[in-house]
């Protein structure tokens, strides 16, 4: 099953995926948000009711929001494809290397991804990244992708030149993480390290990797960040980018206003975006 959270008619809602539409399962209650269904643990109960019904809208007439609007954690992995190292310049990591997004970077499948006025460095990353299905503490790798409701996408935008100095600034510059549009539950992708993902800006290929190059795979992952803190349901997990990023090349490829960026992983779906100048 996929689902989608998105603008209704009056308020923020979230459905299943039928065909080319939507059910609308926040109005049919009893949660109003795909983050509230996962915590409660009903999510799967309620979509296999909403599969014999007929959608409430058609996909092509939503306003999307992140799949997770609002999100407890954000975690990020950095450094963990290989040949992103390598055309990094970097070492190669000897542990897992972590750092958070703020929700206020979080933009939904169609909207707008903001280059901002102080840089010319905006960087496209695609990434796979796990949605946490419920509560986590101290889970070892084999238990681990048990704790996950789905998958789904992200551009994990980094503006270079402030990143040098501060990981956090590099990252977290307002409006540049898309996230979604869809969420394709864990039953569906029992390996995730088969998908493959596959960035284009302005329909030109420009990242191509399968998730089974990661250093550190999302059982480590969430092992590890349950080792630090208590994951929550919503949370967002992303695994890291692939090589081709606009920092690795000769010269540097970075996101301009007027440009298309879309990220695709099979058995998740595409999300795409408009590149636009802060004004």
């Amino acid at each position: 099953m996929q689902f989608v959270s998105y603008l209704g008619e009056s308020s923020p809602t979230y459905g299943l995926v039928v065909g080319d539409g939507i059910v609308d399962l926040g109005k049919r209650g009893p949660y109003g948000s795909l983050k509230a269904a996962i915590t409660a643990g009903d999510l799967m109960a309620l979509g296999k009711v909403a599969q014999g019904e007929a959608p409430d809208i058609a996909l092509a007439d939503v306003t999307f929001l992140p799949t997770i609007p609002d999100p407890h954690h954000v975690f990020c992995a950095g450094k963990n494809y290989k040949d992103h190292v390598v055309e990094m310049g970097f070492e190669m990591p000897e542990h897992l290397t972590l750092f958070l997004k703020a929700n206020s970077t979080l933009v939904g499948h169609g909207g707008e991804m903001i280059c901002p006025k102080v840089s010319e460095c905006l960087d496209f990353e695609g990434e796979l990244c796990a949605v946490i299905g419920k509560e986590t503490r101290h889970v070892s790798e084999a238990e681990a992708l048990d704790y996950v409701a789905g998958y789904t996408v992200m551009v994990d935008g980094s503006v270079r030149d402030f990143q040098k100095h501060s990981v956090t600034a590099g990252k977290n510059f307002h409006a540049t993480g898309p996230l979604g549009p869809l969420m394709t539950t864990a039953d569906e992708i029992p390996d995730p390290s088969q998908l493959h993902i596959t960035t284009r800006l302005n329909g030109d290929m420009v990242q191509d990797a399968g998730a089974d190059l990661l250093i550190f795979d999302i059982p480590y992952i969430i092992s590890y960040l349950s080792k630090v803190t208590v994951l929550q349901p919503g949370d967002i997990v992303a695994t890291g980018s692939p090589e081709g990023s606009g920092a690795g090349r000769t010269p540097p490829l970075w996101m301009r206003g007027g440009d298309k960026l879309e990220v695709e992983i099979s058995k998740i779906g595409k999300l795409s975006v408009d590149i636009v100048d802060e004004t």
